[in-house]
């Protein structure tokens, strides 16, 4: 069947919840689905002119005949969409495969043994603890008894390389006993490696106490070393320990989920809390997914239903549209009640921020990109839902004076970065007394009529976003005045702030607010555009009233009036300068009549004969 037959077909489906099969021209699977109405659902895969990421294009394009089975509820379908995905595992339904693997804590065998994490065993004689399912946490507890047992990680072979060459910066800074210094005996090396290895295998109870023992005997028999070295360790498990804070209660059970996007592929990070402690972190990458509404909603009962324990909270960015049936499901599949909700404020808040976090980092490293700054508009494209990073940031800002005169600053962020050389004023020419709206409105469009001209500089340069100080008033404004022109298709927000004066969300240009507190690096950043847009157009209104200032005081000698004014603050820069100046420089400023450089000069001399 064809995309037309297709819809067609999808327009005649009921408005029920249900299940649909798609199928290709060979009759096999390639996708299942749930939908609260199947009408709905089904024919906007069908219907043209309705966009689509990558992997549901493609998806479309191989679709030659579709089934549908209708439920008595939502709850149902989710139920039957579960079980046919398992069963079939169609070729566009997510595949639920991260990076993790089986990983060891590594010990090698020799004089000076060395620990480390890895990813599998090898046949080399080293002893190898675990396998450990989580690779994250194999990594954890091997720096985390490194940290407390002082041991050396650095490339340094040992004993050849003892006693040559200075410490390390870790010994410096107390993260190494500095073995390379010739200063502790290979007993002691194997004692805290020893420690090290109990404290993976066992935790660190108990081994404070051990160690202080051990410590007391060492100073009793006078040696000194020996009992410095324990008192480091000492300490160190016990700053290790206090670095380990519950950030949960310790009786609950919690995943925190948030999801990504980035140019073509999005991220699900997920990061597991048990006993108050993080305990793992987990990453999926979807590719040729941008979609991530259709993709968290997949994804949480796919997790979870394959298999997966179910924790009692589990705390996301945002909610699936199958919410309600979902967290049913889990609470009958976990035999308990689950907690399924976004947490607005609080601990548990930042700790979703720091899933949406690592799922950026992800994606970040997918793409090449390590520089903070590169993974910052990564993020910054990721909540603002733009199809890539934007490169080149507009900012403008309107300031008013008593008087009814307004100015407008605009700031340039290129790469994340200020770009000072692009920084551009207008004052208003044609909006009459205090109007932010139409202020606001003329600045751009005249930014509009620039680029157009192919005027040099930053204005021939097509921005990637372009941010206004303002709410809904300002984009609408703006957006009605760039329409037809060549920046309309340039996406347009507004910054809002709080009752503090600081940036609480952003405005699209549909009026619709993305919260971005929760987001602490993009809150920042935002931040920082507006307080230099701010920052920017107040110096120049201060500017603007200062030179006025000025002026005045010259339009009160006779003789000169406001072009006369004008014309020696631009010669001469500052009233100042006009006082010293010498009647023949007067006399040869542009503009200025040899009887209004009399004037000016004989009113301040006469000034300094009374003075």
């Amino acid at each position: 069947m064809t995309k037309a037959e297709l819809y067609q077909k999808a327009k005649m489906l009921p408005l029920l919840p249900g299940v649909y099969i798609i199928r290709d021209k060979r009759d096999e699977i390639i996708y299942i689905g749930k939908a609260k109405r199947l009408r709905t659902r089904v024919s906007q895969y069908f219907r043209e002119g309705v966009p689509h990421d990558a992997k549901v294009t493609q998806m479309i394009e191989h679709a030659f005949a579709f089934d549908v089975i209708v439920c008595q509820s939502e709850f149902e379908a989710l139920v039957l969409e579960a079980s046919q995905i398992k069963a079939h595992t169609p070729k566009y339904n997510i595949l639920l495969k991260d990076d993790k693997g089986y990983s060891y804590v590594k010990v090698t065998k020799e004089e000076y043994p060395r620990i480390s994490a890895v990813l599998q065993k090898e046949e080399d004689g080293a002893e190898y603890i675990g396998p450990y399912t989580s690779s994250f946490a194999v990594r954890e507890m091997v720096e985390t008894a490194q940290n407390a047992f002082l041991l050396p990680r650095c490339s340094r072979r040992f004993p050849q390389e003892i006693g040559k060459g200075r410490p390390c910066l870790n010994a410096h800074i107390g993260k190494c006993m500095a073995l390379c210094s010739g200063k502790i005996s290979k007993e002691a090396y194997n004692e805290a490696v020893q420690g090290a290895i109990r404290l993976i295998r066992h935790g660190k109870k108990d081994i404070v106490k051990t160690l202080e023992q051990r410590m007391e005997q060492a100073a009793e028999r006078l040696d000194f070393e020996q009992a410095a070295l324990l008192r480091d360790q000492i300490a160190a498990i016990k700053k290790v320990s206090a670095g380990q804070k519950v950030v949960v209660d310790e009786n609950v059970q919690m995943d925190v989920i948030a999801f990504a996007g980035a140019g073509q592929n999005s991220c699900a990070a997920i990061l597991r809390y048990r006993q108050g402690r993080l305990t793992d972190k987990r990453e999926f990458l979807f590719r040729g997914s941008t979609d991530l509404e259709a993709l968290r909603e997949e994804f949480l009962p796919r997790y979870y239903l394959d298999g997966e324990e179910i924790p009692r909270v589990i705390a996301v960015d945002a909610l699936p549209e199958s919410a309600q049936a979902l967290n049913q499901l889990l609470e009958q599949t976990r035999g308990s009640k689950v907690q399924l909700y976004v947490p607005q404020r609080g601990d548990t808040a930042k700790l979703v921020n720091m899933a949406y976090t690592n799922a950026v980092e992800r994606l970040a490293r997918e793409s090449g990109r390590t520089d903070r700054q590169q993974r910052l508009l990564d993020e910054a494209a990721a909540v603002l839902g733009l199809p890539e990073p934007p490169q080149v940031i507009e900012s403008y800002d309107i300031s008013n004076w008593g008087d009814g005169t307004s100015v407008c600053g605009m700031v340039v962020f290129e790469n994340g970065r200020p770009k000072k050389s692009g920084y551009r004023r207008f004052k208003m020419k044609t909006v009459v007394g205090t109007d932010d709206y139409a202020s606001m409105a003329e600045a751009l469009s005249r930014r509009a009529k620039e680029y157009e001209k192919g005027t040099p500089g930053q204005f021939s340069v097509l921005p990637s976003v372009i941010l206004l100080d303002g709410g809904k008033g300002q984009v609408s404004a703006v957006k009605a005045a760039l329409a037809g022109t060549q920046l309309a298709a340039v996406p347009l927000y507004g910054m809002v702030k709080d009752d503090h004066h600081r940036t609480r969300a952003i405005v699209t240009s549909d009026g619709q607010e993305i919260a971005i507190s929760m987001h602490r690096n993009i809150f920042t950043f935002i931040s920082s555009i507006q307080d230099e847009v701010h920052r920017f157009s107040i110096s120049y209104q201060r500017a603007s009233q200062k030179k006025k200032a000025y002026a005045s005081s010259l339009t009160a000698i006779p003789g000169v009036g406001p072009a006369t004014a004008k014309a020696l603050l631009g010669h001469f820069k500052s009233v100042g300068a006009v006082r010293q100046a010498e009647l023949e420089a007067l006399e040869n400023a542009k503009g200025v009549s040899k009887k209004a450089a009399a004037a000016v000069y004989q009113h301040f001399h006469s000034q300094e004969q009374e003075a």
